[in-house]
This record gives C-alpha cells, sequence and structure tokens, in this order.
C-alpha cells in the first residue's frame, strides 16, 4: 500500500509493473533458415544421432534428442527400432556462444518537483508540478550482456545420407541457460515444418 504522503508515487509504480508484465509475455524469438526435399510423410522411421561425436553418450544430447524426437512424432514419423532398420537419420548439433554487449537507449522520464504538507485548515496537500525539459530529458544510454544459442538439424536418407532437411535455429537470450533455451529453439525450428526451401524467417514461440 502507497503511504497518502506520497501519492505521485502511483503513476510511478503502475507503469513499472506494466512494464514488468510486458517483459514477462515477451515472445520467445529466433532466426530460422531452412533447405528441404523432404518426400512425403509415411510413417518412415528415423533415428537421432549427434554430430559432434564429443555429445554421443552424453544426457545433454539426449535431452535434446528428445525434443527433436517428440516434435518428429508429431509430424507423423516413427522411431525406427534400431539405427540399421531407420528410413532416415537425424542429425543434431546445437551449442551456444560467449556473452557479448548490447547498445541500447530509452526515453527520459519526466521531471517531477514538490512537497508535502497542509493546508491552513490543516488538511494533508500535495504542491508539485510535473515538466518536459529537453536538457534533462535526454534518451538513456544502457548496455546489457546477450548470449547466443543455436539449434541445427540435417536429416539424411539413411540409404543413401542424401540431405533432405537442413535446418538452422538461432536466438539471443538474456540469461546464459541453454538447458532453458532448447526447447523454444525446438519448437521454432519445426514450426511450419518442412515448410518452403531455402527461407529465412523469425518465428516466435510463447515461452
Amino acid at each position: 500500500m502507497i503511504p497518502r504522503a506520497f501519492p505521485a508515487l502511483k503513476p510511478v509504480l503502475a507503469l513499472a509493473m506494466l512494464t514488468l508484465v510486458a517483459a514477462c509475455t515477451t515472445p520467445f524469438e529466433a532466426r530460422v533458415q531452412s533447405f528441404q526435399s523432404m518426400p512425403p510423410v509415411q510413417g518412415q522411421s528415423f533415428v537421432v544421432k549427434p554430430v559432434n561425436p564429443a555429445h554421443e553418450g552424453s544426457l545433454e544430447f539426449a535431452a535434446y534428442a528428445g525434443l527433436v524426437a517428440t516434435e518428429l512424432q508429431k509430424q507423423g514419423f516413427r522411431p525406427a527400432s534400431t539405427a540399421d532398420s531407420s528410413d532416415l537419420t537425424v542429425l543434431v548439433d546445437f551449442g551456444a556462444g560467449p556473452g557479448r554487449e548490447r547498445i541500447n537507449t530509452r526515453p527520459g522520464t519526466a521531471s517531477t518537483w514538490g512537497w508535502y504538507g497542509r493546508s491552513w485548515y490543516g488538511r494533508p496537500m500535495w504542491w508539485g508540478s510535473s515538466f518536459y525539459d529537453p536538457f534533462w530529458n535526454q534518451p538513456e544510454v544502457y548496455s546489457f550482456t546477450v548470449y547466443p544459442s543455436f539449434l541445427e538439424v540435417d536429416i539424411r536418407r539413411t540409404a543413401d545420407k542424401v540431405s533432405l532437411f537442413e535446418g538452422r535455429a538461432e536466438t539471443t537470450t538474456r540469461v546464459n541457460d541453454l538447458p532453458a533455451t532448447m526447447p523454444n529453439l525446438v519448437t521454432a525450428l519445426f514450426t511450419d515444418f518442412p515448410g518452403a526451401s531455402a527461407r529465412s524467417k523469425v518465428v516466435r514461440v510463447n515461452p
């Protein structure tokens, strides 16, 4: 509860709350590039493998591979009983880069002055004013750190290793947390799958 002595704080706090709500509802965005010559889905079987041999047997890779496999099953594909019997081999790569600084600006805020006291008959009152001054209301320059991350999926025909789909989703986040980012990257990459070939688009995902 805001003390009665500071009624001028109400608009400021209300604006802060609206800003916080807007930040919490900001959708996740990823840049997606894809090339494809996929045949019609007829229940082809697939197996998911890492591009990087160092990820073989990794629990982290298993978690991300499970996300990719779930999306493929939504599209009508089915997991193969063995790698040798699979119709498709799905190669998955992922990673995150070091943080980098980004510069941005935000508008200045109006200046407010005033004082609190009592009128001659004892009633609490606030005297004050708000004004806009070009000198004091210059845009504020600030910096913050973003962390890039990516997901790549290459779907090949197992028999002859011909590539049928190549897709890459990449984004930057304010928090260096690849496990939390990966579900959104997978969703973005498989949005409108397989889609038109040779295209680049921004996909928005509600976290």
